[in-house]
């Protein structure tokens, strides 16, 4: 007979980089989490297996045999299966005592209000090309003070910008409003990665096709992101630590071993990043 589950030995080699108090905390946080697939399904798991108690999950799509590269939950027994649902099921097999609520059909701007009742964090991972919804769950943590978190996995590294309450928010450093759907595609990597610090490992430029919602991706990239989102969500939940904001961002890509802290003042319209801008748009 398997050993029955027990929170505080589960989670207990935690201890000593938390203190017990910081772990029982931890238990009682709610995080949110839009789009299950790449980044998101990671997200889930690393704060699952960090303690956290409570997970609102969205996502709207089924694994395919296209996520295998990257995504926790993409295996051959589970093609065609909700992500929302495969990747709920294997947090509860790492914590049956999670509290889970799951919002099948997405996040829109009809059911935000209620994805982020009660959360303590959000974290993104929405799909790159996915904007509208991404605009809406961010403009709603703005309003309600509920820190956030998006990032990318860019091939070998990853790009990290957080949105704290009282700080600069996603709008005000990606400025999408008004916006038709390819800028603001291109102002969101831009704004991720002013620099194009991962971009020098690109082999294939034609494997990124923004115009036509096409882009390459690694495990490494999401494995990346999961562990810098996790060790800077701790910080915000215990609220121990300092979490760089924008227009801070966090850059590495480990193909070339490079890390930087970048700063954008004004987040797009910094003339860096409009100078990107007006690259991608003539390319």
């Amino acid at each position: 007979m398997p050993n029955a589950f027990d929170y505080e030995e589960a989670f207990s080699r935690n201890i000593g980089w938390l203190t017990e108090a910081e772990l029982r905390q931890l238990r009682g946080k709610r995080v949110a989490i839009a789009g299950l697939g790449g980044v998101g399904g990671a997200h889930l798991l690393a704060l699952t297996r960090l303690g956290v108690g409570a997970f609102n999950i969205a996502d709207l799509d089924a694994f395919e045999v296209a996520n295998f590269n990257r995504q926790f939950g993409a295996m051959m027994s589970q093609i065609g299966r909700p992500k929302v649902d495969v990747m709920a099921e294997m947090a509860l097999d790492i914590n049956p005592e999670l509290d889970i609520t799951k919002f099948r059909s997405g996040i829109d701007s009809a059911n935000v209000n209620e994805f982020l009742r009660d959360v303590d964090l959000y974290i993104d991972g929405l799909d790159f090309f996915v904007t509208d919804a991404r605009e809406a769950v961010f403009s709603v943590c703005a309003e309600r003070n509920i820190a956030a978190i998006t990032a990318a996995p860019l091939g070998w590294g990853v790009a990290m910008l957080a949105f704290l309450p009282g700080g600069m928010t996603f709008e005000d450093y990606f400025q999408f409003q008004g916006q038709d759907q390819l800028e603001k595609l291109r102002r969101f990597l831009v704004g991720l990665s002013p620099t194009r610090l991962q971009f020098s490992s690109l082999v294939d430029a034609s494997r990124l096709d923004i115009e036509n919602q096409r882009g390459p991706s690694t495990a490494v990239g999401v494995y990346l992101c999961a562990g810098f989102v996790a060790g800077n969500a701790v910080k915000i939940l215990l609220q121990r630590g300092e979490v760089p904001s924008a227009p801070t961002s966090l850059q590495l890509d480990v193909f070339s071993n490079a890390f930087d802290v970048v700063e954008l003042p004004g987040g797009v319209q910094h003339p860096e990043a409009q100078a990107c801008l007006a690259a991608l748009r003539m390319a």
